[in-house]
């Protein structure tokens, strides 16, 4: 049984098909890890018994030949993505308690596919953090080594994946909280194009920059599950009304790649492990034939500053609904109106979430508005121009997924040095395209990441060209 989970998508599929296994067996198994390792703290909430009734119905949908794509395979969701009559806690004291009243539309496909919710897993209080250290439910421990950060804020669902307690899970990236733990935890994570998967149901944090993706084993398993909650929904109205593209063929297909590699930001990489391994595996990609072409992306180094005004001035514009009126925890300690508000928010956000309401408040400020958030999206505008002209000459992007190995929980105590874990990673954001970031190598036994950075809706191109990488090498291999 304990074999089952160590399994891809792809071989758990073959094995139900072929009834090597069922549904309720490969579920059991699932459950049986998040117990046994429940000190990593992965998820939030389990539904045990409601997966496992889930399982015997698709064991009977298999037997009976109405199979769908993802029919009896466990996963686990961000505590992000709203579950009709379930818990929807965004990692916060402030919605410990709230119900949500409908599902997510990635949930419902995903749902609708076959797919067996088995919980929800923790995060960053409200997606803020890079170290899954902000949750009101504590911290997640990195399974690799419990001494260390899984990242964030999406560190609950990459920690799932690597502990095979999921088959793949879901996550958001805004700024890199996708990608960065999946460089921390050695998996597969793929933020496709902004509008590309539908953020109806995905509780906001900053909504011009927020997408759903996905945390997998390998580049196939990810392709096969952003195929399944890609596509235009009309109730989300960033949602693009853009064909899907066939990525589970794509994946194999044999493309000319011609890689761009930004000289002037890796030649300024200062931890020598990070620029030795990314300089390896593009030697590795271009020994295999794939093209090098050497960009230039000039205002890259301001993303870190543009990203830092403008999402927290989103954050604190989507949290203001949170007042203990409307939404979310209410003090019990209030002797009038003002009081309430301010005692309920006090109360209900943790540190870190205050901290960047008070930036964006104030970045959105009278007398500071144009000289910082007017500035920031004229940066952005800046950014997503570099990368236009630069896919003038390549068909995909590398960088290092992050400037470092995971580090020790509790060893960052600085806001800025948290906020530059994200160097790398922003700038995909801020422009809307798709990155995936894959395991590299190793270093003090903790992985590395590369991330491959695509064009306007190339999620099969780098899928693709991380395939071609993981076919190549075995560092996304662990037991």
């Amino acid at each position: 049984m304990t074999e089952l989970v160590k399994l891809s998508l792809s071989e758990q599929l073959e094995g139900l098909k072929t009834k090597s296994f069922s549904s309720k067996e490969l579920t059991e198994a699932f459950l049986k890890e998040i117990k046994s390792k429940s000190s990593l703290n992965t998820f939030i909430s389990v539904y045990e018994e409601e997966a496992l009734k889930n399982s015997s119905i698709a064991d009977k949908n298999i037997s009976n030949n109405r199979t769908r794509i993802l029919e009896g395979i466990p996963i686990a969701h961000k505590d992000i993505f709203c579950i009709e009559n379930k818990k929807t806690t965004c990692g916060s004291k402030m919605l410990e308690n709230f119900i949500s009243p409908y599902s997510s539309e990635v949930y419902s496909r995903l749902n609708n596919l076959g797919a067996i919710t088995l919980g929800k897993t923790n995060m960053d209080e409200f997606a803020m953090g890079s170290s899954n250290e902000t949750s009101y439910f504590g911290k997640v421990f990195n399974p690799i080594d419990k001494k260390y950060s899984p990242g964030g804020s999406s560190g609950g669902s990459a920690a799932a994946v690597r502990a095979n307690q999921c088959s793949f899970a879901t996550g958001t990236d805004t700024g890199g909280s996708i990608r960065q733990p999946a460089s921390f935890c050695g998996v597969t994570g793929i933020k496709p194009t902004y509008g590309r998967v539908s953020r109806w149901g995905m509780i906001a944090f900053a909504s011009s920059l927020d997408q759903g993706g996905i945390l997998a084993k390998n580049a196939k398993d990810a392709a096969l599950a952003l195929h399944c909650i890609s596509g235009f929904d009309e109730k989300d109205s960033t949602s693009l009304n853009e064909p899907v593209g066939d990525y589970i063929n794509e994946i194999n297909s044999k493309e000319e790649h011609v890689l761009g590699i930004p000289k002037i930001l890796i030649d300024k990489i200062s931890n020598n492990s990070v620029k030795e391994n990314f300089n390896n595996a593009i030697e590795i990609l271009k020994e295999d034939g794939v093209k090098i072409e050497e960009i230039d992306l000039p205002h890259i180094e301001y993303s870190l500053p543009a990203y830092y005004v403008i999402a927290p001035a989103e954050c604190s514009a989507n949290l203001a609904r949170y007042d203990g009126i409307r939404f979310g925890h209410r003090s019990e300690h209030a002797s009038s109106l003002e009081e309430l508000y301010f005692n309920s928010r006090t109360e209900g956000f943790g540190k870190e979430v205050k901290n960047r309401i008070f930036i964006g408040t104030f970045c959105l400020s009278a007398g500071y508005f144009d000289a910082f958030y007017k500035k920031a999206l004229r940066i952005r505008r800046l950014i997503k121009s570099d990368f236009d002209k630069a896919f003038k000459k390549v068909s995909s992007i590398a960088m290092p997924t992050c400037a470092n190995t995971s580090f020790e929980l509790g060893s960052i105590s600085s806001p800025v040095e948290m906020y530059e874990q994200d160097v790398y990673t922003i700038p995909a954001n801020l422009a809307g395209l798709p990155a995936i970031s894959i395991p590299s190598g190793i270093h003090n036994k903790m992985p590395l990441g590369i991330q491959f950075l695509g064009s306007y809706l190339d999620e099969g191109k780098i899928l693709n060209l991380a395939n071609k990488f993981q076919n190549l090498t075995d560092f996304h291999e662990y037991e």
